[in-house]
């Protein structure tokens, strides 16, 4: 049934796979018309569109998912449903996330499980994620009602329980702290990997943690397998050091012009900036609308 999403008498098919923060969305939570407008219409011209983020699904809000996607690629490659129907998930094992939680707690670091449920947040992580939103939000007066929406959806999906081990964990976030990341990375080097988180207000020191040898562009290797896609018709846009493994996988990797200068090097080209329509420039260069 997935390989339906193959659209017969389509020429020359073309998959896109879109980052989400930092490409998709604005730093102040905003997704520009000009994006929406550029997936809609490729989508119309029949080629495929999937997100691909480091976000778990739970945190894809309607305003992301209402744009119209052939599929998501969720916890940065952890997560893959295809056309509305789950492909594959990967989760952390319950052994793992109590050693994490363990060696958190000792260093007095605030974090959150992520599932497509919820994130399952620390004790006092949602406290200190409410204080730096607020402290966010004083200094960014321009785009404060847009801002506010986006950091108040997260907020509420942050869950605090006694108990966060669960069975459908995909990923771990950590807000900053003066404990170094890399000191976390060295720690977990063969269980995870440990990567510098893509949401800046969380702090110096912060990360994202995700299962090893699972990223972004081993998702995409098994989506255009099952659905026969040649790679030589694959785009992919991002931003971030997550995207790093994508960009150099498909055809046709191209960073935003905000995007990191290391993403940017292992792109194969540049666009403009996500809020300067860089979405759409780049489509409309490579006749995808």
């Amino acid at each position: 049934m997935l390989k339906n999403l193959i659209k017969a008498g389509v020429d020359m098919q073309k998959i896109i796979f879109m980052d989400v923060d930092g490409t998709l969305v604005t730093d102040n939570g905003v997704i520009p018309y000009s994006a929406i407008q550029a997936i809609q219409t490729a989508r119309r011209n029949g080629h495929l569109v999937l997100l691909c983020t480091g976000r778990s699904k739970s945190i894809l809000f309607p305003e992301v998912i209402d744009i119209g996607f052939d599929g998501i690629v969720g916890a940065a490659g952890g997560y893959i449903e295809l056309d509305g129907t789950v492909f594959s998930h990967d989760v952390i094992v319950k052994e793992d996330l109590h050693t994490l939680i363990d060696y958190f707690n000792e260093q007095k670091i605030d974090f959150f499980f992520e599932s497509n449920a919820g994130l399952f947040a620390s004790k006092s992580c949602k406290q200190r994620i409410r204080g730096i939103i607020d402290s966010l939000l004083v200094v960014q007066q321009e785009s404060k009602e847009e801002l506010q929406n986006w950091l108040q959806s997260f907020y509420d999906s942050l869950i605090e329980e006694d108990e966060i081990v669960r069975e459908d964990i995909n990923k771990v976030a950590f807000l900053g702290s003066d404990y170094p990341i890399e000191k976390i990375s060295q720690q977990f080097s063969t269980m995870f990997t440990v990567i510098p988180s893509t949401v800046p207000f969380f702090g110096e020191n912060s990360g994202e943690i995700s299962l090893l040898g699972v990223h972004k562009a081993t998702a995409i290797e098994k989506i255009i397998q099952h659905l026969d896609i040649n790679k030589e018709n694959t785009f992919a846009f991002g931003d971030g050091l997550n995207d790093i493994e994508m960009l150099s996988f498909v055809q046709y990797g191209i960073a935003m012009g905000n995007a990191n200068e290391e993403v940017k090097r292992a792109a194969a080209d540049i666009t403009d900036r996500h809020d300067e329509d860089g979405i759409y420039n780049s489509f409309k260069k490579y006749g995808l609308i």
